[in-house]
């Protein structure tokens, strides 16, 4: 995907034109007519520098970062038009039951507290979330079901890439960590009775509770003793590690062993369909661009590209 963002990139610095002078001010570029404002790209850079205090970019960075934003942006404002163009656009009841799904793992109004603390504007979030939803309709419904995947193609895969379904014997954990022995015990005695590993962690903010996977060659030289005679379903003691505890509860011990094409399939699948799904995205982008209408702001171009850009825009009749 990182690729198509840069061949994105590169052509828009072929085929923009640049601003003009008339334009509505905060519109900092146009995809086929539709307005894209600065305020999403203000919005989009906050969210990658949350908690970076105290640094200061040059001029180039930022104009560097805005112009990768806006990429992203006129990639998802170019899914969202021909979702549009093929009449399967995200709805609003769709954007509402995603926005539903992602309240419901807060309090209730704590959602809106955390946008307030940190500075974020719902309407934003929100076009945000619609274009992110935009882009999975998009892969799951229509670039999916055009690719194939057949049992042959697979078998090859696994064929030429064997080491890359060898399993190293290891131990598969539960690990349930915090800065108190105490709560790490209670957290423990929940899990015990069933309690999930999310609700544990809500209820208890200092502890975490995931599944970890460790090789036997990457076991910490202090666990081993605790975990060598550790059987499956049993917990270790509590163990003190620099600030924190831990205990660890082994799920699975498991022995060397190389997947067989049956069991690799699933992970087999889903690498040949992950790079199906990025060329032919990558395909369909390129057409796209060909025949869309592209114009972005000459200020968030690199100063050289940009004298170039204003040179171009009287021979290129996609430019004003």
């Amino acid at each position: 995907m990182k690729k198509t963002i840069i061949f994105l990139l590169l052509t828009l610095l072929l085929i923009s034109g640049c601003k003009d002078k008339s334009e509505e001010p905060g519109i900092i570029a146009r995809v086929n007519g539709k307005p894209i404002y600065l305020t999403q790209l203000d919005y989009k850079y906050d969210l990658m520098h949350d908690g970076s205090a105290g640094f200061v970019p040059s001029v180039n960075q930022v104009r560097s970062e805005y112009g990768q934003i806006l990429g992203d942006i006129i990639v998802q404002e170019l899914v969202t038009q021909e979702l549009q163009e093929r009449n399967v656009p995200v709805s609003d009841q769709e954007l509402k039951e995603a926005e539903d799904e992602v309240r419901s793992d807060y309090p209730e109004g704590a959602f809106e507290q955390i946008l307030i603390e940190e500075y974020i504007d719902l309407n934003s979030w929100r076009r945000q979330l619609r274009y992110q939803l935009a882009m999975d309709k998009f892969f799951s419904q229509i670039l999916r079901p055009e690719i194939k995947i057949d049992y042959k193609e697979a078998e090859d895969y696994y064929r030429t890439h064997l080491s890359d379904f060898y399993i190293s014997a290891g131990y598969q954990f539960i690990m349930i960590k915090g800065f108190s022995r105490d709560l790490v015990s209670k957290g423990v005695e929940l899990y015990r009775k069933g309690v999930s590993p999310d609700k544990i962690s809500s209820r208890f903010k200092q502890v975490s509770v995931r599944e970890i996977w460790i090789r036997n060659d990457q076991l910490p030289a202090g666990w081993e003793s605790f975990v060598k005679e550790l059987e499956p379903g049993k917990a270790s003691p509590i163990i003190a590690q620099e600030r924190e505890f831990i205990c660890l509860i082994l799920k699975e011990k498991k022995s060397a062993t190389l997947l067989t094409p049956l069991q690799a399939y699933s992970a087999v699948e889903k690498v040949l369909l992950e790079k199906k799904l990025d060329d032919k995205f990558e395909l369909w982008l390129k057409k796209k661009i060909a025949a869309s209408k592209i114009k972005i702001s000459k200020k968030l171009l690199p100063r050289e590209q940009s004298k170039e850009a204003v040179q171009t825009e009287d021979k290129n009749a996609q430019t004003e």
